[in-house]
């Protein structure tokens, strides 16, 4: 889903962070669907904190929906609401807007989305990036189709709406085919639930059931945890299953294709006790550290994670390298959005609002700084000033990443090319600007090797989506090319 305004005002993140823009939860076979729709949107939240929206449906009431921005715990936990939503059946979404143009969200850009059909209604909510789709939404405003948001994931509902298919799944295959990029769907009809991947299988969905009659869809397994379900089994890339009653029929619109997952949900996107491929999202992020220790030693006294992210690689880093770890920066967990106007006074205050530094701890010490990634880089300052102003005597950053040199097409929110730090400076330049003792990122293959691939990265043939590290785009994004982005040449 392409995102179009911004989150509001937070004063500790600039634009250097990387945001996945969404995440979808469906169930189905239970009483008052939308309450643990709602609930699986919550422990969904860090996937997108913009806006929420559910859609239910109750065979005697049909179709019913609401959209809401800011957190669900502020909206959808309000009996008030809840109530409007009755049913056996239901999908939710959260989403998150990019930085950069505040003030334009629009309600009816929250999903999901819905469209009524000859044979009936349907709604659908949509985790990635359509990245032909300019392309799509001209050929459909040219033939009659009237857009009522601006965003891409609108697009798969007037494909289906033009489909001659006879049922509303097949009319998805049919609009499915005409997408290019990353999508992993969540939707319904009076009396199904349907999940998707797209070929590559990029973005994530899994298939959870309660009891025995019940089934969840999701896009971490964590929000099954939280409505009491089982985890059944990860949707496979290129699959589309349709769940009816206790019934799941799966089926491959898609022809056959290779396997990219993007390799940043298990950097930073997912929660670390969700389980991807299989592997604990938390038991990959402290491998990365210890490959990180075993790539870039360096003498020092204590291991510091930048809470949170940063938190099980910095564990790992410490294990492998016998340096003791410390919470030497404390995460103010209170620190709201909105609480206080984006005065210049504030905006100076940067991090501080939302870290603190341990100063006990750090004064006088060697410290390694342990974070996910470097963006635009101006965090990285900021944090490396407060350590300083705390008395420590060197601060080496390492990074449980490597540099973020492309900008994702996918469903993430990424800076520009030339924004990112990476796209513009070497490791040395990084380190000078940053003005930090040392700077070391973690290498493509020592991040392949912590997610279990033991040789590295087939450079032939990579296992996983990492074009923001490698430029290696594995769906070209027809419309950003059609604006002039220059692909990395083949090596």
């Amino acid at each position: 889903m392409r995102r179009l305004p911004s989150h509001p005002f937070d004063p500790a993140d600039d634009g250097d962070r990387l945001h996945e823009e969404c995440g979808v939860f469906g169930v189905t076979g239970v009483a008052e669907a939308a309450n643990f729709v709602a609930l699986g949107l919550h422990a969904l939240q860090h996937r997108g904190q913009e806006a929420g929206g559910i859609v239910s449906h109750d065979p005697e009431l049909g179709f019913n929906s609401a959209r809401r921005f800011g957190y669900v715990r502020d909206n959808f936990t309000k009996a008030s609401l809840m109530e409007t939503l009755p049913g056996p059946l239901a999908i939710g979404h959260v989403r998150y807007s990019t930085a950069g143009s505040k003030g334009n969200t629009q309600i009816r850009d929250v999903q999901p989305f819905f469209g009524e059909f000859s044979m009936g209604g349907c709604a659908i909510a949509h985790n990635g990036n359509i990245t032909n789709a300019e392309a799509l939404r001209r050929e459909l405003i040219e033939r009659g189709s009237i857009f009522q948001s601006s965003s891409d994931s609108e697009c798969i509902i007037h494909l289906m709406a033009r489909s001659i298919q006879r049922t509303l799944a097949e009319r998805m295959k049919d609009a499915l085919r005409r997408v290019e990029g990353a999508f992993s769907v969540v939707a319904m009809t009076r009396s199904k639930l349907i999940g998707v991947r797209d070929p590559l299988g990029v973005r994530p969905l899994v298939l959870g059931r309660i009891g025995d009659e019940a089934h969840v869809l999701s896009s971490e397994t964590c929000a099954l945890d939280i409505i009491g379900a089982e985890f059944v089994r990860e949707i496979e890339p290129g699959e589309m299953v349709v769940i009816s009653g206790s019934k799941i029929e799966s089926t491959r619109p898609f022809g056959p294709a290779k396997s990219r997952f993007c390799i940043f949900e298990h950097v930073y996107f997912s929660r670390p006790d969700s389980i991807l491929g299989g592997r604990s999202v938390y038991e990959t992020r402290r491998q990365i550290g210890v490959e990180l220790a075993r790539e870039a030693p360096v003498d020092a006294d204590l291991v510091c994670p930048v809470p949170d992210s940063g938190t099980p690689a910095a564990i790992g880093y410490s294990q492998e390298s016998g340096i003791p770890y410390a919470m030497g920066i404390i995460r103010n967990q209170y620190m709201g959005r909105t609480f206080i106007e984006p005065t210049e006074q504030i905006r100076n205050m940067g991090v501080r609002l939302k870290l603190n530094v341990n100063r006990a701890l750090i004064k006088g010490k060697r410290v390694i700084l342990v974070d996910d990634s470097v963006v635009r880089g101006t965090t990285s300052r900021k944090i490396k000033e407060m350590i300083i102003d705390a008395g420590a005597a060197e601060v080496h950053f390492r990074i449980a990443s490597p540099p973020t040199a492309w900008p994702c097409f996918y469903g993430v929110d990424t800076p520009e090319r030339d924004k990112l730090l990476a796209a513009t400076m070497s490791e040395e330049e990084m380190r000078d600007w940053i003005g930090v003792d040392s700077l070391r990122f973690i290498s493509l293959d020592g991040l392949y090797r912590a997610v279990g691939e033991a040789g590295g990265r087939d450079a032939n043939q990579p296992q996983y989506c990492d074009a923001c590290f490698s430029g290696d785009y594995p769906v070209a994004p027809s419309d950003r090319i059609a604006h002039g982005f220059a692909m990395k040449a083949a090596e």
